[in-house]
């Protein structure tokens, strides 16, 4: 019988969001909820899978650990992209790679980029633990209005663009960045067009919102976040490795700079990350995409496309990459 692995369900929501019964009925499936600790433990427990179900950016997927799964026939991706896995060499060992639509995570993932701004600018997290430690008030940072304050987006895509509207609804003043920006997509998403140190030196705010390339890994080195202005938030909600993790945590272990996180240069985060210390840092799990109503499209549609593979008759195939 066909065996199907179900990775990264670290939330258990695999089950509860789709109905799993008709593959089960042609096929052996098994739910992972828990990360691997390395690519050997990932090597022995998926050694004799024939479908892989992954949620991308979780589990890695290097060649090394590709070419320890000798009987995987069938990759399954969520969403269309992932910079940890590698598609090209599963293709070139003959496995089929099929993907899914999105759902609404541009959606989530903008509201979630609201939601740590607003977190990080009135220092919710703290407040939290001082009530729930009896101190109420009493050791909860002050914090600061966001209306009249300058909001920087570096990116202004579809996501880029959503969180441009909401800032612009809290009477914020939304500057913009990116490598092929030009004053007409800036104008049409309510912002206005600057050049990166600008933007930098000058937002109260500055939000990440590019996809991951070697174009962009380390767009936000040392230098950038020193030129960020004292006191300035900076969300995150793409990717970690845009902005140099060290030099992160030294900017905000020292008190320049408060962090707004919901990704990690290695996920999940260790508890005894530096940045689990930082008292100036608000940190989610990655949970931009990471709702009922995506995973409810990602996993109907991994479900699909695994009956549609049995079938002989593959669905949502990515192509191999351009030459």
């Amino acid at each position: 019988m066909t065996r199907v692995a179900v990775l990264d369900d670290w939330q258990q929501a695999a089950r509860e969001c789709a109905d799993w019964a008709p593959l089960e009925a042609r096929a052996e499936v098994r739910f992972f909820e828990d990360p691997f600790v390395s690519a050997d433990a990932a090597a022995a427990a998926l050694a004799g899978f024939d479908v892989v179900l992954a949620t991308r950016e979780r589990t890695p997927f290097p060649r090394a650990l590709i070419d320890r799964l000798p009987r995987l026939r069938m990759f399954g991706l969520t969403g269309n992209r992932a910079g940890l896995i590698d598609i090209a060499h599963l293709q070139q060992r003959g496995v089929v790679v099929c993907y899914t639509d999105g759902g609404p995570g541009v959606q989530s993932t903008a509201e979630l980029a609201l939601a740590l701004m607003l977190a990080a600018a009135r220092r919710i997290p703290q407040a939290d633990a001082s009530l729930r430690a009896g101190r109420f008030q009493q050791d909860t940072p002050k914090g600061h209005v966001l209306a009249g304050k300058t909001v920087g987006l570096l990116g202004l895509g579809r996501i880029g663009a959503r969180m441009a509207r909401y800032c612009n609804a809290l009477d914020m003043r939304v500057i913009a960045w990116s490598e092929n920006l030009t004053d007409a997509r800036a104008a049409d998403a309510g912002a206005e067009r600057v050049d990166k140190a600008r933007l930098l030196a000058t937002a109260d705010v500055v939000s990440l919102h590019l996809v991951l390339s070697p174009r962009t890994r380390g767009v936000l080195g040392r230098p950038e976040l020193a030129s960020m202005k004292r006191g300035a938030i900076l969300v995150n909600t793409s990717r970690g490795p845009l902005v140099d993790e060290a030099a992160l945590v030294e900017a905000v272990a020292s008190g320049r700079i408060v962090a707004a996180l919901d990704v990690y240069d290695r996920e999940p985060l260790p508890a005894s990350h530096p940045l689990a210390a930082c008292r100036d840092a608000v940190l989610t799990p990655h949970l931009g995409y990471s709702v009922v109503e995506v995973y409810r499209e990602f996993y109907a549609q991994c479900i699909e496309n695994t009956l549609a593979f049995l079938d002989g008759r593959p669905l949502r195939v990515l192509p191999p990459p351009a030459a």
